[in-house]
């Protein structure tokens, strides 16, 4: 049974998953340049304010190309999503091994390992297709594992869900401004 969505049928696999998409009204070229252009995130981007390219030990790059097997440091990350500033506990960060980087088919994959793979593991999927309307479809999933999945899903699964929801729309508000 093939999955509904360009993404892979991941959900089942974890504790819990996060999913979001919207339909754009843009080209699939110009939507994945605005999704992989990290600097320009503060711009739009009311969940993931701001993404950079480090090495192992989170030093920032001095080559900024998104490139598989590189790692990024996504930070500041709003939860509850806002353009403005957050309160206190509503800020976290990410740091993510970048898996797959596939210009072609418009799909990006990175993971998050806390510890070891047993404790929390992350494993965000983004992805562009075009519908037979021409119009770009954004979708995206991250899935959740390990023990320590639970505690996410308790004090964060909500507000991830606001955030993956809020990205996707401004995504595509930007994209169809700029079309």
């Amino acid at each position: 049974m093939s999955s509904p969505n360009n993404l892979p049928p991941l959900a089942a696999d974890g504790v819990f998953a996060v999913s979001a998409s919207s339909i754009i009204d843009a080209p699939r070229e110009k939507v994945w340049g605005i999704l992989t252009d990290f600097p320009s995130y503060k711009e739009w981007n009311p969940f993931v304010r701001d993404s950079v390219l480090v090495d192992e030990s989170e030093e920032i790059l001095p080559d900024q190309t998104l490139a598989e097997g590189k790692y990024m440091l996504i930070a500041p990350v709003h939860l509850p999503p806002t353009m403005g500033k957050p309160g206190m506990f509503q800020k976290q960060s990410a740091f993510v091994k970048v898996v797959t980087v596939d210009p072609e088919n418009c799909c990006l994959k990175w993971i998050s390992i806390i510890g070891y793979p047993f404790l929390l593991r992350a494993e965000r999927w983004q992805s562009l297709s075009v519908g037979d309307d021409g119009k770009t479809k954004y979708e995206t999933i991250e899935v959740f594992s390990g023990v320590l999945a639970y505690l996410v899903k308790l004090f964060t699964q909500a507000n991830l869900k606001l955030g993956f929801e809020a990205m996707a729309q401004e995504l595509k508000r930007r994209a169809e401004a700029v079309a």
